[in-house]
C-alpha cells in the first residue's frame, strides 16, 4: 500500500480522500478541525463541479439539501438593476452540508487525524497540500515568497431563516462595496464585502456586523433589511487573502491543490468548485497513472486554468469594489442598462 498524507481536511482534502482507490493507498487525512462546523454560507456549484460531485456520488444529496439558483441581477447600491443574470444551473450548497456530505463520502479505510500540522510529512509516496491559503506545504516547499497575500478588503456573510424575495436576489455594487442577495437552504444567503483595517486575524464577527451596518445603512432597504435580521452566530468574518501566481502545482512527490494552489478572491464565485475539481483530477490521475506522469497531467489539467480564474477573480473584485472609478463604471453600467432596454425583442415566430 502507498502512502499518501493529505495535510488539509476541507473541501479539497475530503474530496480527494473520496476519490484516491483504497486498494492502492493508505490515506491519511491531517485536519486542525477537530468537527466538522455546524452553520455556512452558501457556495454555488458550478456545473462541472457537479460532475465531480457526481463522481463522488454525492451529488444527488447535494441537491436534496441544496436550493437551485435560476439568476438574479447587478444592481447599483439603491437597488435598480442593470443586468440581469440568467440561471446556469447552479447549486447553491451550505458549506457545512458540502462538508458532512463530503466526509461521508470518504471510506473508511481513510484514517483521520486531529491537530496541527507544523512540518511537511515524509516517508510517503505522496504528500498533498489541501491546507488552504495559508498553506504550511506551499511554504515550506515553494518558500517563503509564495506566502499568502493580504488584500484591503473584509468579507463579512452569513444566512438569515427569511427567504429572499425575487426582486432583491443578486448583486449591489457601491462605492467601495458590494452587497449579494441570494437563496440558501431555508432561508437567505447575504455576503458583504469592503475595505477594512479590521483584523486580519481574530477579527470580532458582532464588531464586523456593525461596522456592516453603518457602511450599508445609505443603501437599499433590501440590503438593510438582510443585515438588521443578521446575527453574530449564522455570520463569518474575514480579511481576504489570495496566493501569488505558480507556474505549477507539484515539486517531486508534494501537490497542492484548491486553496493552497489558488486562493482567490470571491468574486467569481469559483474558489470551491475549483478545489472539487482538483481533487477529483488529481486523484483520477494518481489512480490510474505512475506519480510522475500523474503529477505532470494534473500541472497541465490546472495550472493554467485556475490561474486564470485567480487573475480574473481579482479583476472582478477591483472593478465591484471600485471607489475613484466608481461613477465612471456606474454610467457605463446605466447605458448599457439603458441599450438593453430599448433593444427590440424577437417574436416567437422569428426565433
Amino acid at each position: 500500500m502507498k502512502k499518501v498524507e493529505i495535510v488539509g481536511g476541507g473541501i479539497a482534502g475530503l474530496a480527494l480522500a473520496g476519490t484516491l482507490d483504497p486498494s492502492q493507498f493508505h490515506v491519511t487525512v491531517h485536519e486542525q478541525r477537530t468537527g466538522l462546523p455546524a452553520v455556512g454560507t452558501t457556495l454555488a456549484m458550478w456545473p462541472e463541479a457537479q460532475k465531480a460531485l457526481a463522481s463522488l456520488g454525492i451529488l444527488d444529496a447535494v441537491r436534496e439539501n441544496s436550493p437551485t439558483i435560476t439568476g438574479g441581477a447587478l444592481r447599483s447600491a439603491a437597488g435598480m438593476p442593470w443586468l440581469s443574470v440568467e440561471g446556469q444551473n447552479l447549486v447553491g450548497v451550505a458549506r457545512h452540508t458540502l462538508l458532512r456530505l463530503l466526509d461521508s463520502a470518504v471510506p473508511p479505510t481513510v484514517q483521520k487525524r486531529n491537530g496541527k500540522v507544523d512540518e511537511v510529512p515524509g516517508d510517503a509516496y505522496l504528500v498533498v497540500a489541501a491546507d488552504g491559503v495559508h498553506s504550511m506545504v506551499r511554504r515550506s516547499v515553494w518558500g517563503q515568497g509564495c506566502a499568502a497575500t493580504l488584500t484591503p478588503y473584509l468579507a463579512v456573510r452569513g444566512v438569515i431563516a427569511e427567504e429572499p424575495g425575487s426582486e432583491t436576489i443578486g448583486e449591489y455594487w457601491g462605492r467601495g462595496d458590494l452587497f449579494g442577495i441570494g437563496p440558501s437552504s431555508g432561508g437567505t444567503n447575504w455576503y458583504a464585502s469592503f475595505r477594512s483595517g479590521m483584523g486580519p486575524e481574530r477579527i470580532d464577527v458582532g464588531e464586523a456586523l456593525a461596522v456592516a451596518r453603518r457602511r450599508y445603512a445609505g443603501h437599499s432597504q433590501s440590503i438593510q433589511h438582510v443585515l438588521q435580521a443578521a446575527m453574530p452566530e449564522t455570520t463569518l468574518a474575514q480579511r481576504i487573502w489570495t496566493t501569488p501566481p505558480l507556474r505549477r502545482y507539484s515539486r517531486d512527490n508534494v501537490v497542492l491543490i484548491g486553496d493552497a494552489a489558488h486562493a482567490m478572491a470571491p468574486n467569481l464565485g469559483r474558489g470551491a468548485c475549483e478545489s472539487l475539481i482538483d481533487a477529483v483530477a488529481l486523484g483520477t490521475l494518481v489512480n490510474t497513472l505512475p506519480l510522475d506522469q500523474a503529477l505532470a497531467a494534473y500541472n497541465r489539467q490546472r495550472v493554467l486554468r485556475t490561474q486564470q480564474y485567480r487573475i480574473g477573480s481579482s479583476l472582478m473584485m477591483r472593478v465591484a469594489l471600485a471607489e475613484g472609478a466608481q461613477p465612471l463604471r456606474d454610467k457605463m453600467l446605466d447605458l448599457a442598462a439603458k441599450r438593453k432596454s430599448k433593444a427590440p425583442r424577437r417574436s416567437k415566430t422569428s426565433q
